[in-house]
């Protein structure tokens, strides 16, 4: 039997796991984000990796029978140069929403996962990228949005499943991996592993 933990406390991620109608934990991380990589791909990555590796540390003291898959995302919005994190204020939010309208950006998300099994230890890490188009947003629309307080939580300061589909222009890529969880590649990721069948 496969034991699977989600090393997030995110709503969004939690529910993205349940339309795949796995049974899982919840055991967020919460230790701190260090970054050491430059550009994107490589920061989701490794952020994700930091996380999984600190809710396995939780578990491979505990957890000898079967299976047990440690499941961690993190993921950012890359503008330009700029990489995109949950904005500090509603005035960061409004300058992140005013760059992104009537442009093209880039979400990565990282995902990790880390096999316990039978005291062994194996670890798995990949990203996805998806290209977000946007319509124009005038100063009164980007106030609205941020005023409502969806932005305040969400790489890039808006939420494609929330309030800002109204600006969404089109996408390449996976949606889900904008909303936080690439369930589709990490699905692909199970089966190339036998975890799921």
């Amino acid at each position: 039997m496969v034991k699977f933990v989600l090393a997030s406390g995110s709503p969004r991620r939690k529910e993205l796991l349940e339309q795949l109608g796995l049974e899982f934990e919840i055991s967020s991380a919460h230790g701190e984000e260090i970054i050491t990589k430059t550009f994107p791909a490589d920061i989701v990555e490794e952020l994700s990796r930091q996380k999984a590796d600190e809710v396995a540390d939780r578990y491979v003291k505990t957890y000898n029978n079967d299976t047990c898959v440690i499941i961690s995302a993190d993921t950012i919005v890359a503008f330009g140069n700029e990489i995109m994190g949950k904005p500090r204020d509603e005035e960061d939010a409004v300058r992140m929403l005013t760059q992104l309208a009537d442009n093209t950006h880039q979400v990565y998300t990282g995902v990790t996962l880390v096999l316990l099994k039978n005291g062994e230890r194996s670890v798995r890490t990949f990203h996805e990228k998806t290209d977000v188009q946007m319509y124009p947003m005038t100063e009164v629309q980007v106030r609205t949005y941020v005023a409502t307080g969806e932005p305040m939580d969400k790489a890039g300061a808006y939420a494609i499943q929330g309030k800002c589909a109204a600006y969404i222009k089109g996408i390449n890529g996976e949606y889900n991996n904008v909303v936080g969880l690439p369930v589709a590649r990490l699905m692909q990721e199970f089966f190339a592993l036998g975890l799921i069948q």
